[in-house]
């Protein structure tokens, strides 16, 4: 009989589950000699998921750290990074050596090993505009892959790695490619050009773009530390034209952005708002009073409670929009 071990500490939404194997991933020579079951778990910062039962397999922490240059010339470097990196700390460090191109993804939590699986994204970039690969290892077999930026069949929160891959393959590095002179700044997507005008900065740095992304971040997404919460819990809806058109008519207001010439994206907190979900509670959960994409665990709700929450949400949406919510959260 295994002693249970408590994940509340390592998954952002804060949730008591239990499991009987922790096996902390440090060097990418252990990889090689596991033995391990079906149905394993791989975990990272724990701040995309959603635990709503006891897990009875076990859970590769991955921990594997490590910058290394793989090449350079004088305006652009190619750096690998071990997956079990912190996402926003890597970000800082290539600030400071003013490596321009993922400024605009600061304060994104989780680890650099979940960047590729989600394709993440903020403010007008995202991870598969600078990525130039990914390596790792199919665990079943042993056998080492390197899959280049088209391989890894990118879209908007998705990847090879959430699909067709996804618990088999264990990522552990990405190589990216930024700038190291006439960075590309870009400031037109939501609050930054706003906020960097209000502080006089016309010509700002990547480090003055970081420093607005940072606060706007800050000023609307609620710190998992201080309420348990696993960042937007629903991806943004991507609807086709003749959708959105039926939608328009009812709703003049309602803000979109257009993907292609057959899809539109709608803001999935607009829906929400709209819909009276932003800041209501249902028993210990609710939408986060400023942002009702954050799902938050308000005193010591269970996996199962958020869960039926959220379905509370997306049948309420289907019921007033008729557009069906994806969860960005992965649900264990």
């Amino acid at each position: 009989m295994h002693k249970l071990i408590s994940l509340k500490d390592i998954n952002t939404f804060s949730v008591e589950a239990y499991c009987e194997e922790i096996i902390y991933i440090t060097q990418y020579n252990q990889l090689l000699k596991l033995d391990l079951p079906p149905n394993y778990k791989i975990l990272g910062g724990g701040s995309n998921i959603l635990i709503t039962q006891n897990l009875h397999v076990p859970i590769l922490l991955n921990q594997l750290k490590g910058i290394e240059v793989e090449y350079e010339n004088k305006d652009s470097i190619q750096l690998k990074i071990a997956s079990g990196e912190n996402w926003h700390e890597v970000v800082l460090y290539c600030i400071e050596h003013d490596y321009g191109g993922i400024e605009n993804l600061s304060l994104i939590p989780g680890t650099v090993g979940a960047a590729p699986v989600q394709n993440i994204g903020a403010y007008g970039v995202e991870i598969k505009d600078v990525l130039v690969s990914v390596d790792g290892i199919f665990l079943e077999n042993n056998n080492h892959r390197t899959y280049n930026n088209e391989e890894c069949v990118f879209g908007y929160r998705e990847s090879i790695f959430k699909t067709k891959l996804k618990n088999s393959f264990f990522i552990s590095s990405i190589t990216i490619q930024l700038s190291k002179s006439n960075h590309q700044i870009q400031t037109e997507y939501g609050a930054i050009k706003s906020f960097l005008d209000s502080k006089k900065i016309y010509k700002p740095t990547i480090k003055d773009v970081s420093s607005a992304v940072i606060a706007i971040r800050q000023s609307k997404l609620p710190d998992p530390k201080l309420l348990a919460n696993a960042g937007s819990f629903f991806k943004n809806s991507v609807i086709s034209q003749t959708e959105f058109e039926n939608l328009h008519t009812k709703h003049p207001n309602i803000p979109h952005f257009l993907m292609s010439n057959t899809e539109v994206k709608i803001p999935t907190a607009w829906l929400l708002e709209k819909a009276g979900w932003k800041g209501k509670q249902i028993g210990n959960v609710a939408c986060h009073k400023d942002q009702p994409l954050v799902i938050v665990n308000c005193n010591n709700a269970s996996g199962t409670e958020i869960y039926n929450f959220s379905e509370l949400i997306i049948q309420d949406i289907q019921d007033k929009f008729g557009i069906s919510l994806v969860r960005e959260v992965n649900i264990w």
